[in-house]
């Protein structure tokens, strides 16, 4: 990890440890009572997830603005298919996983073989997918009470201990470790950085870059469908626009936490804590005693606050 990366880390530490503080201050009695951790903790890691995906993809010098429907056809299998067939919780979570992938795959050789950019790919694949689950649900909620007694619920967003922590939590953290060694440890990360860095040059030193893109895509794909079953679960419930409203707080996360729009330059921490001051804003605005309108305006200023800082730094390099 070179050094940008380091100081990029840290930059966004101090921006968590900064909005933590003063949100703290503003209302001690909010931030001082664990009620509200645990449920960041419930809700925060479906945008860690979906961060944490998109972050690979813009190393690689991509982008994709599908995910969001991407999630919603996900879930949506396995809502049907447990719901309205039958089929076992376990089996309908892998139908979704899956799905989440094949989308993934769709998305990939639409950029990759057809040679569509990316970024207009995969808005045409947003208005796609999310038609697709309009058109198969006759836009109608399916709702998922009966799976809170189920042991995939206890897994994935079960309470654990005496403190009742969300096991959704558990599996973010996990997803971030697993995608941190992808990148920095694995010969695919490290193609990742060096095709987002330059193509040509990752051509010549014989990595397959089709494939590796291709697989970027494919695993941005599984990841929101990962997403998407966190929130069913969560929820008991699948909604015809799920997934809409992540789209802002995913890019503001990867790029809070220091990955770079160009591609070639990005961390798994980074994007991790990012998702976690994309996550409290919210929640530290209306403690404070301000409106929920504040929200987007306070999102665009770290983000725009964030960026130019890394830009500044860079200058100084």
């Amino acid at each position: 990890m070179n050094w940008r990366n380091y100081r990029r880390q840290t930059l966004v530490t101090l921006l968590l440890l900064a909005l933590w503080g003063t949100f703290a201050l503003a209302s001690p009695v909010t931030f001082g009572n664990a009620r509200i951790y645990r449920s960041f903790m419930s809700t925060i890691p479906v945008t860690t997830v979906l961060t944490l995906g998109m972050t690979l993809l813009i190393v690689a010098g991509e982008m994709d603005m599908s995910f969001p429907s991407v999630s919603a056809v996900a879930a949506f299998v396995f809502a049907w298919a447990y719901a309205k067939a039958g089929i076992d919780p376990w089996a309908a979570f892998v139908a979704a996983l899956a799905a989440g992938a094949l989308m993934g795959w769709f998305n990939g050789l639409l950029v990759v073989v057809v040679g569509v950019p990316s970024i207009i790919a995969t808005i045409g694949a947003q208005f796609l997918w999310r038609g697709l689950a309009l058109l198969l649900s006759d836009g109608i909620a399916i709702p998922l009470a009966q799976v809170r007694g189920t042991s995939l619920y206890q897994v994935f967003t079960g309470r654990l201990g005496a403190w009742g922590v969300p096991a959704q939590a558990l599996w973010a953290v996990g997803t971030a470790v697993c995608l941190g060694l992808l990148l920095n440890r694995r010969p695919f990360g490290e193609a990742l950085l060096f095709i987002g860095d330059n193509r040509k040059t990752a051509e010549m030193m014989g990595i397959r870059v089709p494939r590796v893109r291709v697989g970027a895509f494919v695993l941005m794909g599984f990841l929101a469908a990962f997403a998407g079953m966190l929130a069913t679960l969560e929820l008991n419930n699948w909604w015809p626009t799920q997934g809409d409203g992540y789209m802002l707080l995913v890019f503001a996360a990867v790029f809070v936490g220091g990955t770079s729009a160009y591609g070639g330059q990005g961390t798994v921490y980074g994007s991790f804590i990012g998702s976690i001051v994309i996550g409290i804003i919210e929640a530290g605005i209306v403690s404070a005693g301000l409106t929920g309108l504040w929200t987007r305006f306070v999102h665009g200023l770290v983000i725009i606050l964030s960026l130019s800082g890394y830009a500044l730094f860079a200058r100084r390099r």
